[in-house]
């Protein structure tokens, strides 16, 4: 993929648009863009980022100073353009070279369809939609509430098993590639050691609103979380959780608290992409609880959080969504549906960590390693 005929010849661009200034001062979901943007670097692409504010935002002056300093951080100052509500850059390149950019770039892959403006959709020659929360979007359409889908001519999502028996999530009548996310290896190396906490990061609703859909509700991270809320006590180990829950959620709070949870603020332990790393090397292992819309739907969600765990050489036991067939199960990653399964893991894994750690590492190089994902997806939607 070279240059373009009769143009100089320089590295193909691929643009991804996304919603890092949105979430500001949030490291994970700051990470979900960087491991695209600095995966497609490292396969030779020249990268544009596509952001903006949204009208509830104000000014935003807090989300831009964020996004200058993670672009400038990562090498990627000349490659982002942030926009306020009205389609007007205020960080980074001007508009007018964003489109210009776009314009002569490969494709647009635009993460969960938070790129709306049309202009910059129209310049680019291939529009991609990435599906990062599997089930939300197409129940949505296929409900008549919204429709995310429209105005891209490519589809992927990382629920592996759309489509197939057993899946809940609908298909919407569209060609669905399916994709893993991706970790850039050379950012997150294995950590020695272990920790001694079993960790997790995440909000505890989040922005989206359970769905009835099919005679089935399908819920959020908060309704599977209180079925898990007593692993500590079963353990007797330690475990901490970054959790972006809402003071008024009292209930829940000694919920987790009587349980044996640590809650600790995520803004003040992974508020940036570094904080969020460090905090995640620091781990003992990952406990993932996944949201109900995943769990209920069976479409083999993987979260790219428990990715970079893996990838740190930090064991994974991640509630299943369907993930028999996907992923190698029972060391370094290790899943369970009920409470007692759990617990068996978390003792499985305090047994013998060191042969869980290494496993972690090499199921994160084999699996998710972002030159293997990348490469495979382009060979898939850019031929």
């Amino acid at each position: 993929m070279g240059g373009r005929r009769g143009g100089p010849v320089t590295p193909e661009r691929i643009v991804v648009a996304g919603s890092l200034a949105q979430r500001a001062c949030r490291g994970g979901h700051t990470w979900v863009f960087l491991q695209y943007l600095l995966g497609f670097r490292r396969l030779g692409f020249d990268v544009l980022f596509l952001d903006w504010m949204t009208p509830e935002m104000g000014p935003g002056a807090q989300a831009s100073r964020y996004s200058r300093a993670v672009m400038e951080r990562f090498g990627l100052q000349d490659h982002y353009c942030l926009m306020d509500a009205e389609g007007e850059a205020i960080a980074g390149i001007n508009r007018r070279h964003a489109i210009e950019r776009t314009t002569a770039s490969l494709l647009l892959i635009n993460i969960n369809g938070f790129l709306a403006d049309p202009e910059l959709l129209g310049a680019a020659p291939r529009r991609v939609y990435l599906d990062i929360d599997p089930g939300f979007g197409q129940m949505w359409r296929e409900q008549g509430l919204h429709d995310a889908f429209a105005g891209h001519e490519i589809f992927v999502t990382i629920a592996e098993k759309i489509g197939r028996p057993g899946c809940r999530i609908p298909t919407c009548g569209l060609d669905w590639v399916t994709t893993r996310q991706p970790v850039v290896l050379d950012q997150w190396p294995s950590r020695p050691g272990q920790g001694s906490a079993f960790t997790s990061i995440g909000a505890w609703r989040g922005p989206f609103a359970p769905i009835e859909f099919d005679g089935t509700s399908f819920g959020l991270r908060v309704h599977e979380f209180r079925k898990f809320a007593e692993l500590p006590k079963l353990t007797r180990q330690k475990f901490e959780i970054a959790l972006e829950i809402h003071d008024t959620e009292v209930g829940d709070r000694e919920l987790l608290r009587h349980g044996g949870w640590r809650l600790l603020d995520p803004l003040a332990v992974a508020g940036s992409p570094d904080d969020y790393r460090d905090f995640i090397g620091r781990a003992r292992a990952e406990l993932m609880v996944a949201k109900g819309m995943y769990v209920e739907t069976r479409g083999g969600w993987f979260s790219d959080r428990s990715a970079c765990y893996l990838a740190s050489g930090r064991p994974v036991i991640a509630q299943d969504t369907g993930l028999a067939g996907l992923y190698p199960l029972g060391d370094g990653l290790l899943a369970f549906h009920t409470l007692e399964e759990a617990t068996a893991a978390v003792e499985s894994v305090s047994a013998d960590y060191s042969h869980h750690a290494r496993a972690a590492r090499e199921i994160a190089e084999a699996e998710f390693g972002s030159d293997r994902v990348l490469t495979a997806l382009l060979e898939r939607i850019a031929s």
